[in-house]
C-alpha cells in the first residue's frame, strides 16, 4: 500500500516542470489513482487541513483514499500514525521528502521513498504504451470465395 504525504508531493511535482506548477490537489490524487489502478495497488493520500469546501471531486478515486488531517493536526502527525498503525509496514510504500516521516518509516521497516523519485516513477508507468498483438490480414480482406461457399454449406444455407 502507497502512503503518500499529499502536500509534500505536489509542492515537489510542482517545481519539477514550471508548466505543472498549475496542477491541484485533486489532479494529482486523479494521476495518483491511475497509476494504482495500473499498478494494481492501494493508496492514501494525506493532506494538511480541511480541504476544499466541496470535496466531491474526491468521490470518484477508487482504491486511494484521501485524508484530510483537519485543523488540529499536521498531515505529517497523521501519516505517522498509520504508519505506526500498519499491521504490514514491510508491505507499506511511504511516499515523502520529509525526514520525519522517512525516518518513522524506517523504523517500522516500511519502504521510504521520495517524492521526485515517486513522480518518476508514476509518470514512467502511465507512458508505458501497451503492445498491440499484428492483427491478422484476414481480419482487414475478409474470407476468400471458397471459404464462404465452404461455410454455408457446413451451415446448412446452401447444398
Amino acid at each position: 500500500m502507497l502512503l503518500i504525504d499529499g502536500y509534500n508531493l505536489l509542492r515537489s511535482v510542482q517545481g519539477l516542470l514550471e508548466q505543472s506548477s498549475e496542477i491541484s490537489d485533486i489532479q494529482l490524487c486523479r494521476i495518483i489513482n491511475e497509476y494504482i489502478y495500473k499498478t494494481k495497488k492501494k493508496g492514501c493520500v494525506v493532506f494538511d487541513g480541511i480541504g476544499p469546501r466541496i470535496k466531491d471531486a474526491f468521490n470518484n478515486l477508487f482504491n486511494l483514499e484521501i485524508i484530510f488531517s483537519g485543523t488540529s493536526h499536521e498531515a505529517d502527525d497523521i501519516i505517522e500514525k498509520l504508519i505506526l498503525e500498519s499491521t504490514g509496514p514491510k508491505d507499506l510504500i511511504v511516499v515523502s521528502s520529509d525526514r520525519r516521516i522517512k525516518k518513522a518509516a524506517e523504523k517500522r521497516k516500511a519502504t521510504a521513498v521520495d517524492c521526485v523519485d515517486f513522480w518518476t516513477e508514476v509518470i514512467k508507468q502511465l507512458e508505458k504504451k501497451k503492445k498491440k498483438a499484428a492483427e491478422p490480414q484476414a481480419k482487414f480482406i475478409g474470407i476468400s470465395e471458397a471459404e464462404t461457399e465452404y461455410w454455408l454449406r457446413e451451415f446448412g444455407f446452401i447444398k
